[in-house]
């Protein structure tokens, strides 16, 4: 099931305009890919490489594409959570125009053979996904985090720099384990849900609901985008 990551076309689109875009950037061009432009919604943002264009939103997007080989280009979106649904839609969108979701894992990354890890989907510098862990779709597994043995993270989950997710735990759709917080094994992290950075989870955490502290605990509930 891990055929698919780091086959990139010639040519990616990267979808977000800021950081997450320039260590996008070095992994599609270690695997000999270029980035031919990048979209962002926000009005007037300057591209974050000089050399490759950027262009404003969907329409933006619909104006680039016009002029594209769509059947040699990829799309990564580079939109960190807690917009994990973003990223979903995003994602739809983009294959629905014809671009192939690419998914991409840093070359110090680490991958166990028997793991899944969905379309569209980052593993970046030093993280590891161990034995029998499924990557939902637009996950983004942040430089060294951890996610171990019989992990499921469902679609646009991220799991911040430095998270740790002991064994068997599992997290819903765009849940957000924030910078070096631990999960600890067999813990359910509910959709939408934050887990604040340094937290230690001990006990399950709702749909929507925010954690913090040592142990976590809730500070209250939101809304997803």
């Amino acid at each position: 099931m891990l055929s698919h990551i780091n086959r990139l076309p010639p040519k990616v689109l990267i979808y977000g305009g800021t950081g997450q875009a320039k260590i996008l950037r070095v992994i599609v061009e270690h695997y000999g890919s270029i980035v031919s432009a990048v979209i962002d919604d926000t009005p007037g943002l300057p591209s974050p490489f000089p050399d490759v264009p950027i262009y404003e939103g969907w329409d933006g997007f619909k104006h680039w594409v016009k002029t594209q080989n769509r059947k040699k280009t990829g799309f990564l979106v580079a939109i960190g959570n807690p917009h994990g649904r973003v990223r979903l839609r995003l994602h739809e969108a983009l294959v629905a125009e014809g671009l192939q979701a690419v998914t991409v894992a840093h070359p110090t990354a680490w991958i166990d053979k028997n793991a899944e890890v969905g379309e569209g989907s980052q593993i970046l510098a030093g993280a590891k996904v161990l034995a029998e862990t499924v990557i939902g779709k637009q996950c983004i597994i942040n430089t060294n985090a951890s996610v171990d043995h019989e992990n499921i993270l469902q679609a646009g989950v991220e799991a911040a720099p430095g998270a740790t997710l002991c064994g068997l735990v599992e997290v819903g759709v765009n849940g957000w384990i924030c910078a070096g917080s631990t999960v600890l094994p067999r813990i359910s992290i509910g959709a939408d849900a934050v887990v604040g950075a340094g937290a230690v989870v001990t006990e399950d955490v709702p749909d929507g609901v925010t954690v913090v502290g040592v142990p976590a605990r809730p500070i209250g509930k939101h809304q997803a985008d």
